[in-house]
């Protein structure tokens, strides 16, 4: 990462417009409209993360189920969302988060990411990030940035929910100017629900769909978003490889 009105995909047919307007607003005015936008997120992460029994009413297709595995899509407009589930045996939620959320780990399971750095924390569950792509990044992802907020939630069942999106171009424009050689994409929906099972695994649902932004046709638009789900066979190993809380 839910879905919010202000981030609606950029037409495919052709290149979208530079980004003209940037709006310089107070610290409180975007904590606010975040708080506001990832409330949505967060709702839109836990009914992913419901199973359907495979009746098919919730609009999710399953593309694929192997090894515990499932893959699914859902037709949103003009793209598609995609969502990966997964049962991890032996890592707790928090083992899990704790590597999701180690951004200067990213690049471990993320090979094309190169750059991904804070630039505000509005509060401690709630922050703003820059994801940079570059120039020997694979077709897809080069070139690409992304200014997204990232927010960080326990639910009462103490499930964990970490929500991420773009923000509105002229939000991002004015928190940190595009760079001239790079191509700003959005991120219109993503991020983690992890639920505990009693055995001190869990359950792992990704949810994603992003518009990468420049002409590129919407097969590789969503092979993009399939690969991006398919990070969480890394995330696994990463986590697996965390120390648990009782061995800290």
């Amino acid at each position: 990462m839910m879905a919010i009105d202000t981030l609606i995909p950029a037409t495919m047919s052709s290149s979208p417009a530079p980004c003209s307007r940037s709006w310089s607003i107070s610290e409180d005015s975007l904590r606010r409209y975040v708080q506001f936008a990832s409330e949505s997120c967060i709702q839109e992460l836990l009914a992913a993360s419901v199973t359907n029994k495979g009746n098919g009413n919730d609009g999710w297709k399953v593309l694929t189920l192997e090894n515990g595995v499932e893959i699914s899509k859902r037709r949103s407009d003009s793209l598609h969302t995609f969502r990966s589930r997964w049962v991890l045996r032996s890592v707790s939620p928090q083992q899990f988060i704790t590597v999701a959320n180690a951004i200067d780990a990213a690049k471990q399971w993320d090979s094309d990411l190169v750059e991904a750095r804070y630039i505000k924390d509005l509060e401690d569950n709630l922050s703003i990030i820059r994801l940079r792509f570059g120039d020997n990044s694979k077709p897809l992802f080069r070139n690409r940035e992304f200014i997204v907020y990232e927010r960080r939630e326990t639910m009462e069942d103490g499930t964990l929910v970490v929500a991420v999106a773009s923000l509105p171009k002229e939000i991002a424009a004015g928190l940190h100017p595009k760079q001239s050689n790079a191509i700003r994409g959005l991120l219109l929906q993503s991020g983690w629900v992890v639920e505990k099972l009693e055995d001190d695994s869990c359950v792992v649902t990704y949810v994603v769909q992003l518009d990468p932004a420049g002409w590129l046709p919407k097969c590789f638009v969503n092979r993009f978003n399939t690969k991006l789900v398919m990070i969480i066979e890394n995330l696994k190993k990463l986590a697996q490889a965390c120390p648990s809380e009782g061995e800290i």
